[in-house]
């Protein structure tokens, strides 16, 4: 009757270390630091695995807002992979549209190529580098 009732009392505890995390959130690369910071996170909840870039809005000039453009999985993620691809083989003022976003490539005189990425209420740019980091990330996922 002890050993039952010890048993049951520890069952608890035992179930409880077997359990992983229900939220975890790992930086993957700081793409860019300063006062215009992008950042590429892999979030866990429970089973589903949500993959963030994270920047700061360049449409609000008078304080810091950061927006977050989530892909539901790294299949999505390798498809902004191949669109960074995609833009850096063409031309000026190319477009990649998807179905929460658009990536514009923008070619300027004296400092090389750009991208503007754009949400429904937010942007932000990024130079080839930037873009590089981003594309070697992800191919290593």
């Amino acid at each position: 009757m002890k050993k039952l009732i010890l048993s049951i009392l520890l069952l608890p505890a035992v179930a409880y270390t077997g359990r992983h995390p229900v939220n975890s959130s790992t930086p993957l690369a700081e793409v860019r630091a300063g006062a215009w910071p992008i950042n590429l996170e892999r979030d866990i909840e429970y089973r589903d695995t949500i993959y963030s870039l994270i920047f700061r809005n360049q449409e609000v000039m008078t304080g810091v807002a950061l927006d977050t453009l989530e892909f539901k999985g790294v299949v999505q993620l390798r498809y902004f992979e191949k669109a960074l691809t995609a833009l850096q083989g063409g031309t000026n003022g190319d477009i990649a549209k998807f179905k929460n976003y658009t990536l514009k490539r923008e070619d300027k005189k004296f400092e090389g190529t750009w991208y503007l990425l754009s949400l429904k209420w937010s942007s932000t740019e990024f130079r080839q580098p930037e873009a590089d980091i981003m594309r070697k990330t992800i191919k290593s996922l």
